[in-house]
């Protein structure tokens, strides 16, 4: 609930909207009145710059090479001259010698002008990159890449080591005795060893507490996007270590090549138990069972390339006829269907391998030739996988086959742009990384640490301020809760930001469906554009954001968990802002921290105004500023 000293911020916040909060008034409510103004997808300044150089130059070798410039050769050839008034014959005409060709000038070498310096960016810039790269942006982070440059951090993230899930020891799918939750007594050992073992709760704290402190905070957020798009869910996969390891093969992956990361998810046993490619069979005519189709279609649909052919621009391909065209057909499903039979769970430590093996989420799935359908399949493009395959060499066929369709590029591109930079990306956004996702510079198709640079780097990402009016997204509701965190020198052990995360409507690595807890293509109801975070904001989850507010700023946070070994609760820090003791200069603090200096004048000076009458406690003018900017409309609507 809110409490009642919240109650003299809410005029506040009122008066904060109708300021219109930040620079530019179409965010003041959210992404809402940007959906509402009907304004159209900016293009992207490079699209329409005229590039002079060029032409300057092709302009002086044409006037150079032109045939009129050798018109003065000798005359010499075109014979004697006869003149129609007498019969005396005129003389040869004495041509002027040719003129000796003047030899090269000799000049000075040009000097070599040293290389542009590319200036460092602004602090305003840089809090932009750090928002779209990280869990939050932090006033020490800002400093580096101010020191730096853009390039030099997302090169120092991209060769980052990797920080995974660790501690989490296999267990049976049937929980022992020992470790049965029992609601009489949640707290006595087997009800805990139930709770850490048999369900999401130790993996989603560890979620938010390497978010929060992880340094290689780009491949985190980048696997965390990832998880959004290849779907899996504790709804059906509980057990802890299967859910860590999934979510390491994501981490391991994220900044690698996306052929990898697609076979990577294809064995592994969590995904194959999710969408029933694990111990999928060959046809069976007795039993009138064939393969299962599910993984089939949703690695096709959700995972690759979707169901419309794509333009390298994410704009759908068009017939004669200007319909759509589909990427696959039902006999493409079957034959992809029919490449993924023959796997079964990894044996188990010291165990023999033996179709059906117990679920076991520790590795790859393994194969067993005599399951494997062994006709022919039919794929995309026309292409066929021919009989008589192993499942090893028919699936690498049938991904190969995946990953070299031009879908991928603009499928997969968009989305990773939607969940870091912007939901609606101009169609030229879309093509230039499209077109990184074709070719890294170096030859290499889907490298995925070189797409992810060309969307932090793109034009339509950097600068102080976005152009186009649609551009942001709302925070997804678990990087709302880490920004918050991170940028006010929070810290936290997870138990209460993974409860607070499902309460706005993210129950980490839960969704309740394949298509994940919203999908790329919602749409801001009466308009056209795209808002996917808005999928799950209502009115409750939407309080939910706020209530989370006042807990962390407000009322001191959450308490340690005594069942948890070692718990911190949760806290932030806002000494460090109070300390200026000077209410416009906190507000000024909070604004380049929170909002990349983006407040109005006009907006700073409400909240200062409503926060000089906060003096409970020292820190109680800098809360009730954090309060208002963290819950208005301005921030949750990251631009």
């Amino acid at each position: 609930m809110m409490y009642a000293k919240v109650s003299a911020t809410v005029l506040a916040t009122l008066a904060l909207a109708a300021c219109g909060g930040g620079g530019d008034s179409n965010s003041a409510a959210g992404v809402t009145s940007a959906a509402t103004s009907g304004a159209s997808v900016g293009v992207s300044p490079t699209a329409s710059t005229p590039m002079l150089t060029a032409p300057a130059t092709t302009t002086t070798t044409a006037v150079a090479t032109t045939p009129t410039a050798t018109s003065t050769a000798p005359a010499t050839t075109t014979g004697p001259v006869t003149t129609t008034s007498a019969s005396v014959t005129t003389p040869p005409t004495t041509t002027t010698p040719p003129v000796p060709t003047t030899p090269p000038v000799t000049t000075t070498p040009p000097v070599t002008s040293p290389p542009a310096v590319t200036p460092p960016p602004t602090a305003a810039n840089a809090a932009r990159l750090l928002d779209q790269a990280t869990f939050g942006v932090t006033a020490s982070d800002t400093a580096h890449v101010q020191s730096v440059g853009i390039n030099a951090y997302l090169a120092e993230q991209l060769a980052a080591p990797v920080t995974q899930y660790t501690g989490y020891p296999y267990m049976p799918t049937t929980a022992p005795a020992t470790c049965v939750y029992h609601s009489a007594t949640p707290t006595d050992a087997s009800s805990l060893c139930a709770r850490d073992q048999y369900s999401l709760f130790q993996v989603q704290r560890d979620f938010f507490t390497h978010a929060l402190t992880h340094p290689d905070q780009l491949r985190q957020r980048v696997a965390f996007a990832l998880s959004h798009i290849f779907v899996v869910s504790g709804v059906t996969v509980y057990q802890a270590y299967g859910m860590a390891a999934y979510q390491n093969v994501l981490l391991k992956d994220a900044l690698g090549n996306f052929r990898t990361l697609i076979e990577d998810v294809t064995l592994s046993p969590v995904m194959g138990t999710y969408l029933n490619m694990v111990n999928n069979d060959k046809t069976n005519a007795a039993k009138g069972t064939g393969p299962n189709e599910n993984y089939a279609r949703e690695v096709l649909q959700l995972f690759s390339i979707g169901v419309n052919e794509l333009n390298p621009d994410g704009t759908p391909t068009l017939d004669a006829h200007g319909a759509t065209i589909p990427t696959y057909d039902q006999e493409v499903i079957e034959g992809f269907s029919a490449v993924f039979t023959g796997w079964t769970y990894p044996p188990l430590a010291g165990a023999a391998s033996n179709w059906d093996n117990p679920v076991n989420y520790v590795g790859a799935m393994t194969p067993f030739p005599a399951h494997h359908e062994p006709g022919a399949k039919l794929l995309l493009s026309g292409v066929t996988v021919p009989a008589g395959g192993t499942p090893a060499q028919d699936l690498k066929v049938a991904l190969d086959n995946i990953f070299n369709h031009p879908s991928v590029g603009p499928f997969i591109g968009k989305q990773l742009i939607q969940h870091l930079v912007t939901s609606n990306p101009s169609t030229a956004y879309v093509a230039r990384i499209s077109a990184v996702f074709a070719n890294n510079g170096q030859g290499v198709r889907g490298d995925l640490g070189a797409v992810v640079r060309a969307i932090l780097t793109d034009t339509e990402a950097r600068g102080d301020t976005p152009v186009a009016s649609d551009f942001g997204h709302l925070r997804d509701p678990a990087v709302f809760i880490t920004d918050v965190l991170r940028s006010l020198g929070g810290q936290s052990d997870g138990v209460y930001l993974r409860a607070q995360s499902a309460a706005m409507g993210e129950n980490v690595f839960t969704p309740p469906t394949v298509f994940d807890f919203y999908p790329p293509t919602y749409q801001i109801p009466g308009s056209t554009l795209l808002a996917p975070q808005f999928g799950i904001d209502d009115a409750a989850t939407a309080l939910a954001r706020a209530n989370f507010v006042n807990t962390v700023i407000l009322q001191a946070g959450a308490a340690p968990e005594p069942t948890v070994t070692g718990s911190t609760g949760t806290t932030v820090k806002l000494t460090a802002i109070a300390n200026l003791k000077n209410v416009p200069a906190e507000v000024a603090q909070l604004n380049q921290l929170l909002m990349h200096g983006s407040l109005s004048s006009a907006a700073s000076a409400v909240i200062a105004t409503a926060a000089s009458g906060s003096s409970d406690t020292p820190t109680a003018a800098a809360a009730t500023a954090a309060y208002l900017i963290l819950t208005s409309g301005q921030y949750q609507v990251e631009r």
